[in-house]
C-alpha cells in the first residue's frame, strides 16, 4: 500500500483564511493539489483573501459568510457545492480572543468568544458532513491552541471555547468515525505573524522584549514558529496518509506543552 499525501482533486474549505494562520494552511494545502475556498466576515476582506492568493499563485474561491450564523453557513455551504464542488476537507480555522482578566469580563464578551471558537465549528462542521456521509470519506481539522490544554490569565473564555474544541473534535470522531470521517485539531505553538512583531523586537539595550524571553524559555526550539509550519501537519491530516488517525490533536508547538521550562541562570 503507498502512502498518499496528495490533495489532488480534493476541495478544501478553510474558514477565516484571508490572512494569518489559515492563509499559510490554505496555501500549503493547494501546493498539495486541494483546490481552495475561503470564507471571510467582510468582502473587503474576503477581496484582500483573494488578492494574496492571486499573488501567491493560487486560484481560490471566496465567500463572505459569518460562520456563527447557522441559516448563513447552510447557504454558503450550498452555494460552493453549486459552484465550486462538494467539500471534502473542512478546517475551522476563524477564530477569536479577548485578553480580558475573568472577574472584568462581561458575560456578553465570554458569549462571543465561545460563539466564535466554539459553537461556528460545530455549526459548520455539521453543515459539511452530511455530503461527506454521502460520499463515504471526510477530513475536519479544527484549529485548537495550547489554551486547549492549559490556562493563562486574562483568557478565560478562548481557553474555555479551545478546550470545548478539542472535545467537539473527540466527538466528531465517535460519532461519524465509522463512515470514514476523520475529524482532528491542529493545537499551534506561538507563531511570527504581524501582530506578534512588536513583542519580537530587540529593546534599545539589545535584549528581548520580556514576553519574547517568556515563550523562548518555555519553548524547547528557542524559538517562535513560523505560520508555513503549520502546512504540513494540516496537509498530512487533510490526506489519505491519515486515514487512521481521528480524534487526535496535534500540537504543533515547538514543544512546549512537553516541557516545564528553563531553569532560570
Amino acid at each position: 500500500m503507498s502512502v498518499n499525501f496528495s490533495l489532488e482533486g480534493k476541495i478544501a474549505f478553510v474558514t477565516g483564511a484571508s490572512y494569518g494562520i489559515g492563509f499559510a494552511i490554505a496555501s500549503g494545502m493547494a501546493k498539495a493539489g486541494a483546490k481552495i475556498v475561503f470564507n471571510d466576515i467582510k468582502q473587503e476582506l474576503v477581496d484582500k483573501g483573494l488578492a494574496a492568493y492571486k499573488e501567491a499563485g493560487i486560484d481560490a474561491h471566496g465567500y463572505v459568510c459569518d460562520v456563527t450564523n447557522e441559516e448563513a453557513v447552510n447557504a454558503t455551504v450550498e452555494k460552493i457545492t453549486k459552484e465550486v464542488g462538494p467539500i471534502d476537507i473542512l478546517v475551522n480555522n476563524a477564530g477569536i480572543i479577548k485578553r480580558i482578566p475573568m472577574c472584568e469580563m462581561a458575560a456578553a464578551e465570554f458569549r462571543q468568544v465561545i460563539d466564535v471558537d466554539l459553537n461556528a465549528p460545530f455549526i459548520v462542521s455539521k453543515a459539511v458532513i452530511p455530503s461527506m456521509i454521502e460520499r463515504g470519506h471526510g477530513k475536519i481539522i479544527n484549529i485548537c491552541s495550547m489554551m486547549s490544554e492549559l490556562g493563562r490569565e486574562t483568557v478565560s473564555a478562548y481557553a474555555a471555547a479551545k478546550g470545548g474544541l478539542k472535545m467537539l473534535t473527540r466527538n466528531i470522531c465517535s460519532e461519524y468515525g465509522k463512515y470514514n470521517i476523520q475529524c482532528n485539531g491542529i493545537g499551534p505553538g506561538y507563531i511570527e505573524t504581524p501582530q506578534t512583531a512588536p513583542l519580537r523586537e530587540r529593546q534599545p539595550d539589545g535584549s528581548r522584549h520580556p514576553f519574547d524571553s517568556f515563550i523562548v524559555a518555555k519553548t524547547p526550539a528557542e524559538r517562535w514558529l513560523k505560520p508555513e509550519e503549520l502546512a504540513g501537519p494540516a496537509v498530512f491530516l487533510a490526506s489519505e496518509a491519515s486515514d487512521a488517525v481521528n480524534g487526535h490533536i496535534l500540537y504543533v508547538d515547538g514543544g512546549i506543552l512537553a516541557y516545564i521550562g528553563k531553569q532560570p541562570q
